[in-house]
């Protein structure tokens, strides 16, 4: 019998994790004199 196939996704799982991505943009906000967007209603004030 033939095997079933591999489940193949068009991005990786792990490059879905934007709260990560946040978590960085804020550390960097709050040292850097360059600011980094987070979120619409954050960004929107410091921007």
């Amino acid at each position: 019998m033939g095997k079933p196939k591999k489940r193949t996704s068009p991005r990786k799982s792990g490059t879905r994790r934007s709260h990560l991505g946040l978590k960085l943009a804020r550390k960097v906000n709050a040292s850097s004199p360059v600011k980094v967007k987070t979120t619409k209603r954050e960004s929107s004030k410091v921007l």
